[in-house]
């Protein structure tokens, strides 16, 4: 049932769950590398979360749907996610970090945090009279915190420090505690209790409606080329010779929430299927962009591209929430929310990831590899000297002469890098998912036809 007064604590809550995520999830590799993460660890640090999103969207959608209230269930994830992520913080601190324990204890983190962003969904639209008009003004305060998290970290100069992954401990606690002052979310009444419906499966139901099962497809391949922002997008913006690469692509935020602020408006004249077009065709505008802009230093073209984040957000994955929740029966409601992060950021951003590192290993010419090669033997004297820093090895007397050392080792790495992604070739790498998503575009035209409420609302 709506509850008028719910909106500001939904606010806070979007904000919290998206600073928990943004705290970490683009800063981390700058401190990881300087424990050891190879290329291949942060291919399965990306990846840990799409499994995730595999495994638990499912189960917690059952559970939230048929024996607990939605926001005591989020309580409880976002205070195991918190646990988890101390755990892991405990790794990195350890006199030899190991990779492949530190992802384990990501993968915790992320089994716990993935299904609350169906949660989040859930229990916003519940407590929401007017989702499409009031779900996009609530959502917005996600993208608020993703950059209040990157700004926080940036100014107080913890980019390149554990304490990055604490303040992400300090968030999900927060929010864990938060949880259980949102609105009581108690689970649909009258809830059968058949084995389809307790193995979470009733949410198939909805491919029975053409147009959703369309949806769905291209939502799942959509989100293969998807990976390659998350994986590429800063280090064409570096190459492209654009200073300050890591606030330059909060343009992409800030652009969401200019975008989130006016859904509304496009989707009371454009309807469902014209948003989720303009969404998708943004995709392909973005990475057409970046595939022209980034060989041949054209700046603005990849600053253009970045900006296009929030109609390739907002007009496609917040409005196919909406079209899902209005699609699903209320019983099913977060079955069916957690179907959709099964299918995009879980199995779709899984083989996306993928795929962007087999293309990304081929568009890397022997030269690049053997660049990358000096910057980590580089990074490695580099944690060799942090360690002895922090075991206070390092005498007041040689204390200068080993800054000095450290300074120049990190500007010789930080070259090198760039050396090696100008010899990548950008153009290749682009092209794909740039035809990948006018692909999935077409697929998408041909074969919706419209939104189909559910029966039962």
């Amino acid at each position: 049932m709506p509850n008028p007064s719910a909106g500001p604590r939904l606010a806070v809550m979007m904000f919290l769950q998206f600073f928990v995520w943004g705290s970490w999830y683009v800063a981390g590799p700058s401190y990881l590398g300087k424990i050891g993460f190879t290329g291949a660890d942060f291919g399965w640090m990306y990846s840990v979360g799409p499994i995730a999103g595999m495994i638990s969207p499912l189960f917690v959608g059952l559970v939230a749907d048929r024996w607990f209230a939605a926001q005591r269930l989020l309580g409880v994830l976002h205070l195991l996610g918190a646990a988890a992520m101390w755990y892991a913080t405990t790794l990195m601190l350890a006199e030899k970090p190991e990779p492949d324990a530190i992802n384990a204890a990501f993968f915790s983190h992320m089994l716990c945090y993935y299904p609350t962003l169906a949660l989040t969904n859930t229990l916003a639209m519940r407590n929401l009279g007017d989702t499409e008009k009031q779900f996009p003004l609530v959502r917005v305060f996600g993208t608020f915190g993703w950059i209040a998290a990157g700004v926080a970290i940036t100014a107080l100069g913890w980019g390149a420090s554990v304490r990055m992954f604490q303040v992400t401990v300090a968030a999900s606690a927060a929010m864990g505690l938060f949880a259980f002052l949102l609105p009581h979310t108690p689970p649909a009444e009258h809830v059968p209790g058949g084995a389809r419906q307790a193995l979470g499966l009733d949410a198939l139901e909805l491919l029975k409606n053409k147009s959703y099962a369309v949806f769905l497809v291209c939502s799942f391949l959509i989100c293969i080329p998807l990976a390659f922002y998350y994986q590429l997008a800063e280090r064409a913006v570096q190459t492209a010779g654009i200073a300050d690469a890591t606030f330059k692509m909060t343009f992409g935020q800030m652009s969401e929430v200019f975008f989130m602020a006016v859904m509304p408006f496009f989707f009371a004249r454009l309807g469902v299927k014209w948003m989720l077009a303009v969404g998708m065709l943004a995709w392909v505008a973005r990475y057409g962009l970046f595939a022209v802009g980034v060989p041949d230093d054209q700046a603005m073209l990849v600053l253009v591209g970045v900006a296009l984040h929030g109609i390739c957000y907002d007009f496609f994955f917040v409005t196919g929430q909406i079209y899902t929740d209005q699609c699903a029966r209320k019983e099913i409601r977060g079955q069916a929310q957690g179907f959709l992060v099964l299918c995009t950021l879980g199995l779709g951003m899984f083989i996306g990831a993928k795929v962007a590192g087999a293309i990304e290993d081929g568009a890397t010419p022997p030269s690049a590899k053997a660049l990358l090669g000096e910057a980590g033997t580089r990074q490695a004297e580099l944690i060799r000297i942090a360690v002895r820093f922090d075991k206070g090895e390092v005498a007041e007397d040689e204390r200068a002469a080993v800054e000095a050392r450290q300074a120049l080792l990190e500007k010789e790495a930080d070259e090198l890098k760039l050396q090696a992604y100008e010899a990548m070739d950008w153009a290749t790498i682009w092209k794909w998912p740039a035809l990948g998503a006018g692909v999935v575009l077409l697929i998408f035209l041909a074969g919706f036809r419209g939104p189909r409420r559910a029966a039962s609302a």
